[in-house]
């Protein structure tokens, strides 16, 4: 039975702070005893991060969080116990990764076009295995054009401000079949973030399911107790499993700890089950 939980986090291999092994050995701190690593659109950081569990004696799951779009709107599909060598996956992965290369190289002439060090603010972006403008938020704040992570989107990166490029995802079937094509359990991330009516949520979720979608997150980290009733209300009424997490990025944020707790609420089926586990249930 694993009582401590987190199938949601990120490495430096996307937008986290962290090494893969530092990531478990933190998550090994934690008490952790079930480990997924889910970096954006790229599986590199697996590898390290199996190997940092084995030394631990936390047990893994490869994963990877797919960006997709649906409805104009971005996306996020966590996919759990994923072949991370499926050649299907490795090619969709490269395709996305090309994609973001391309937009924060955009980012970088608009804020360049806007007076600031453009090229110098996404340099690390490039750097990393899988760039985001989590990145580049970051340079913002160490050069003083803004104070916070979120100042810096406010400011500089968010829709209408100087630095802003729209991303160009595939769309979320094409996603969710990549995920399960792979061998994954292909689960809805964060549902609590999407600007959508209630109805457009239900809608989203039949098209989730309708692609193959299993699972739904249920209990994570910022969480209101309202946003988790409603995110277990819509997993019993589609039939999907309830996954955990905290979308851990790093140790300042301490707001998202990693690790969770296993118990779901009542009705809602474990996603461990789906994954060949230990529910975690007495």
């Amino acid at each position: 039975m694993f009582l401590r939980v987190d199938l949601h986090t990120h490495s430096d291999c996307s937008d986290g702070v962290l090494t893969p092994a530092a990531l478990v050995e933190r998550a090994a701190a934690r008490q952790v005893e079930l480990l997924a690593l889910t970096d954006h659109d790229t599986v590199v950081g697996c590898d390290a991060a199996r190997s940092a569990c084995a030394v631990h004696s936390i047990r893994f799951i490869p994963g990877v969080e797919l960006s997709c779009e649906w409805r104009g709107r971005e996306i996020h599909i966590v996919a759990l116990n994923v072949d991370d060598r499926d050649p299907g996956l490795q090619r969709h992965c490269a395709e996305v990764l090309a994609r973001r290369r391309i937009r924060i190289a955009q980012i970088a002439h608009r804020l360049s076009a806007a007076g600031l060090a453009g090229d110098d603010l996404v340099r690390p972006a490039l750097a990393a295995a899988a760039p985001t403008r989590a990145h580049v938020a970051r340079a913002l704040c160490a050069s003083g054009a803004a104070t916070t992570m979120q100042r810096a989107f406010d400011t500089w990166l968010k829709r209408g401000r100087p630095g802003f490029v729209a991303a160009q995802w595939s769309d979320l079937a094409t996603a969710v079949k990549c995920a399960t094509a792979a061998g994954a359990v292909a689960i809805l991330a964060h549902p609590h973030r999407y600007q959508v009516s209630n109805g457009g949520l239900r809608e989203l979720l039949a098209d989730f399911k309708s692609a193959g979608g299993i699972g739904i997150e249920v209990s994570l980290s910022g969480m209101s107790p309202r946003d988790a009733d409603r995110a277990a209300a819509l997993a019993r009424r589609f039939n999907l499993a309830g996954s955990i997490g905290s979308d851990f990025h790093e140790p300042d944020l301490p707001w998202r700890p990693l690790g969770r707790f296993a118990k779901l609420p009542d009705g809602v089926t474990p996603i461990m089950a789906h994954l060949g586990l230990d529910t975690g249930r007495s």
